[in-house]
């Protein structure tokens, strides 16, 4: 009796052990760097769709042990992760229809306003299909505050001091820092704090949190304080079959707690890592360069109109509807 007993309780045991493993579902994120405040939102939604789902549902996060960021998106095309992160200014031909929200001279002026723009494109039907050709379902944006400058040598005080000048810039804001003279180079941003110290350039375009993590700061002379040329856009995207494949119940979790991710990241980057900033840049006294109402209009006036009409002529000629996507953009930002 008592062996009987015993096989049942193994039986049941072992029952339980195969029904929890079946049910349970765990996602590899490829992310780069290290935590901060860029990627607050995926820790936040990792945080949230644990306790939703009881612990059934997780996602493991990665910071550079899955892949290179600017290899995230194939990664994401071939199943080798469920979720990731990447900036569409690395690899423009392959998301050519997000590049719009990169643009440089748009007017976005908050994270808020960033976050509501970039979900409306992402539901644009061309950039679904734009999307689909890596597989990859866009799950949410990464909103980052208007990049600046800060570098090492002469400080460019004036618009035409930019002549010359080495900095790293993606995107809309290589095209800005071309159209005043600058030699843009696009680099990851793990690279960036090798390539300052070095030489390989003299200047770097980041955001505040950005400067931050990847230490430019400590080697650092100046920043533009209101040069503003734009930002960057840098999606979390999803292996849409492993998002078909989660249960409801699942797949719920996931997608409704992404507006709660982003109210936190939002809220992070505009207190704690904006409040940290200021007083960086004085503990290592680094000289803040502020530009004329007349040098930042003469500066868009260069930049902003050339750069939409060649973005709208090479993409229209891709066969993407990209008036319309400049239109909407520009539309949102209007109202």
């Amino acid at each position: 009796m008592i062996t009987n007993n015993l096989a049942k309780g193994v039986v049941a045991a072992l029952s339980l052990i195969v029904a929890t493993e079946a049910f349970a579902e765990q996602w590899n994120v490829s992310l780069w760097g290290k935590k901060r405040a860029f990627t607050e939102h995926v820790e936040k939604l990792a945080e949230l769709v644990e306790a939703k789902t009881n612990g059934e549902f997780t996602l493991n996060i990665s910071y550079g042990g899955l892949s290179k960021n600017k290899e995230n998106l194939d990664g994401i095309s071939i199943g080798a992760f469920e979720m990731a992160q990447f900036c569409a200014g690395y690899h423009r031909d392959k998301n050519p229809t997000i590049t719009v929200l990169e643009l440089p001279f748009l007017g976005i002026n908050s994270l808020e306003q960033e976050r509501s723009v970039a979900q409306a494109v992402y539901q644009h039907p061309a950039v679904v299909k734009d999307m689909a050709r890596w597989n990859a379902t866009l799950l949410m944006p990464s909103p980052l505050p208007q990049y600046n400058i800060l570098g090492v040598g002469n400080a460019p005080k004036t618009l035409a001091d930019f002549e010359g000048l080495t900095v790293r810039a993606t995107g809309g804001i290589g095209k800005a820092m071309s159209a005043v003279g600058a030699v843009p180079t696009s680099m990851s941003a793990s690279e960036v704090r090798q390539a300052l110290d070095s030489g390989v350039v003299k200047a770097v375009a980041f955001a505040p949190h950005a400067h931050m993590s990847f230490g430019t700061v400590e080697t650092g002379e100046w920043w533009t304080t209101n040069l503003n040329p734009g930002t960057v856009n840098c999606p979390v995207v999803v292996n849409s079959d492993a998002l078909a494949g989660l249960s409801d119940s699942h797949r719920d979790a996931l997608l409704g707690s992404v507006d709660a991710a982003l109210d936190h990241y939002i809220a992070t980057y505009n207190g704690k890592t904006m409040d940290a900033w200021g007083p960086v840049l004085a503990d290592k006294g680094i000289a803040k360069i502020t530009y004329s109402d007349a040098e930042l209009a003469t500066f868009k006036e260069v930049v902003s109109g050339p750069a939409a009409a060649a973005w709208v002529a090479d993409n229209t000629a891709k066969g993407i509807p990209a008036q319309e996507l400049y239109d909407l953009v520009t539309g949102l930002i209007a109202k």
